[in-house]
């Protein structure tokens, strides 16, 4: 059990966000073993834009529009750091807790896998979903911090 807690910005990000997704993330913070803050919970369309405009979204249609996805970011020595090692950390906490609250997660490391329903580790993911899209001759999207509940559940 970690001694981390969601801070007063983790907790207003999170002001709209889906319950399901908020109680993963609430119980991922007690279960992680690196810190980290809710960076984005929902966003407005406009907020969206910019983000694509920017290149650093790939879609307007994302699910931070309806309240459906958080990026989690590590927090370390006071500062938020997009860092591949404490994200994954990061990822192994959010699935543990996701599967004890039985709510399926989809995860911006490897998009086309059902993130609580493989046991392969977060390095593993992000991985093989870079060469299956290298292999298919596409780039690789990656976001680790992202997390979201998929749409065939949550519409």
């Amino acid at each position: 059990m970690s001694t981390f807690k969601l801070g007063a910005k983790s907790l207003k990000e999170l002001e709209g966000v889906h319950a399901d997704l908020v109680a993963v993330v609430k119980r991922a913070i007690e279960l992680t073993v690196q810190d980290f803050a809710v960076h984005d919970g929902l966003r407005t369309l406009e907020e969206q834009r910019r983000l694509v405009a920017q290149g650093a979204s790939q879609t307007l249609d994302s699910r931070h529009v309806t309240g459906h996805a958080v990026d989690l970011v590590p927090y370390i020595n006071g500062k938020l750091r997009w860092e591949w090692d404490p994200i994954y950390k990061i990822a192994d906490a959010v699935r543990v807790a996701a599967r004890e609250k039985n709510i399926p997660i989809r995860w911006g490391g490897a998009w086309d896998v059902a993130f609580t329903e493989v046991d392969d580790s977060p390095e593993d993911l992000v991985a093989d979903y870079t060469a299956r899209r290298r292999q298919a001759g596409k780039k690789a999207f990656i976001d680790g911090p992202h997390y979201e509940l998929p749409k065939a559940k949550y519409p």
